[in-house]
């Protein structure tokens, strides 16, 4: 099969395009011939070695697929050949990723696609959309008609944190850099658009949630600010972090525990199969009733991978602004 794949870890130069083995499936794992796999921020620290994870070489990176089921092994119960399928969580932890034909799955890190919903679309929202489900749901147990907070409504859990927020009744307030992501936000219903260049953010959610706070605020950004965020959170609020690994921000504990605040921290590779389920289950009912969607910024063909790998960095760590929404390779 056609595989993206390296045998060091190190720049996108060293991402390869070949051939490789198919695999095949073992004991309770689904054959998936790939669709559509979407790249994530994870996976380029992975492969610049910033992140330390177990590789099988060669190693094929890539979390997220989404294709159609080949061929099932030993004891599968869950899906049939030729069913649609979704999922996540591979590429990680010595499992072997998506940026291939096919992909050797355990049936557990999948989920059927809703119908109508495209393999791009569906392999785009996968770990974005686990992570802000897990965040909003499974650590801040968010309520319809709470305030949610997230910085970079048009990013990959963003977008996600957004919508979700919405489908539950939540009201959001969101940060984004120009008018068209901003028009982007509110397009998926955003109470509250602020550009983070030019807006006095504290004064307008002061001002928003007429000085109470926001009863969640979900951080995206690698460099928290708690002494800020801590004083825009409300009463028994809760703050959700999923990024910052060498981020030491200072922390207003007094502030902070006088007001019965929570704070989460999680990562979605630490998460149960069963947890993820639950989240997947939501999605795919918000999906198919067109209250989630996936905003696709380019989409390269497998052999690109490098470059797609490269355009990843220069706006994740780069800050080039040049890519709204996620990255998609097609086999």
């Amino acid at each position: 099969m056609k595989a993206a794949f390296y045998e060091k870890t190190g720049g996108p130069e060293v991402i390869q395009f070949g051939e490789l083995p198919r695999p095949a499936p073992k004991q309770r794992e689904v054959l998936v011939r790939i669709g559509a796999a979407a790249l994530n921020p994870i996976d380029t620290y992975i492969r610049s070695g910033a992140v330390k994870m177990p590789l099988p070489k060669p190693f094929i990176p890539g979390c997220d697929l989404a294709g159609t089921v080949e061929a099932l092994g030993p004891d599968t119960r869950r899906f049939k050949v030729g069913e649609r399928v979704w999922g996540s969580n591979q590429g990680l932890l010595g499992r072997q990723g998506t940026f291939a034909e096919y992909a050797s799955v355990h049936e557990d890190w999948l989920y059927p696609t809703p119908p109508g919903i495209p393999d791009t679309e569906a392999a785009a929202a996968a770990l974005t959309g686990i992570t802000a489900h897990l965040g909003l749901f499974r650590c801040a147990r968010l309520q319809p008609g709470e305030m949610v907070f997230v910085n970079g409504g048009t990013g990959g859990v963003g977008a996600m944190v957004l919508q979700m927020a919405k489908a539950v009744g939540a009201q959001v307030i969101t940060t984004v850099g120009s008018a068209d992501r901003a028009a982007l936000c509110r397009g998926w219903g955003a109470d509250c658009v602020l550009n983070y260049k030019t807006d006095d953010v504290p004064a307008v959610v002061r001002d928003f949630t007429k000085g109470q706070g926001v009863n969640v605020w979900y951080e995206t950004q690698g460099e928290p600010n708690f002494l800020r965020t801590v004083e825009l959170v409300s009463r028994r609020g809760r703050i959700v972090i999923i990024a910052g690994r060498q981020a030491q921000p200072a922390f207003p504990v007094g502030p902070f525990y006088t007001r019965d605040m929570s704070l989460f921290g999680f990562a979605i590779f630490n998460a149960t199969p069963e947890e993820q389920r639950v989240c997947a289950e939501d999605m795919n009912r918000w999906l198919g009733d067109q209250k989630l969607h996936a905003a696709i910024g380019r989409t390269f063909p497998l052999s690109e991978a490098a470059a797609a790998h490269r355009l990843q960095e220069e706006n994740t760590l780069g800050k080039a602004g040049t890519l709204t929404g996620k990255i998609v390779l097609k086999p």
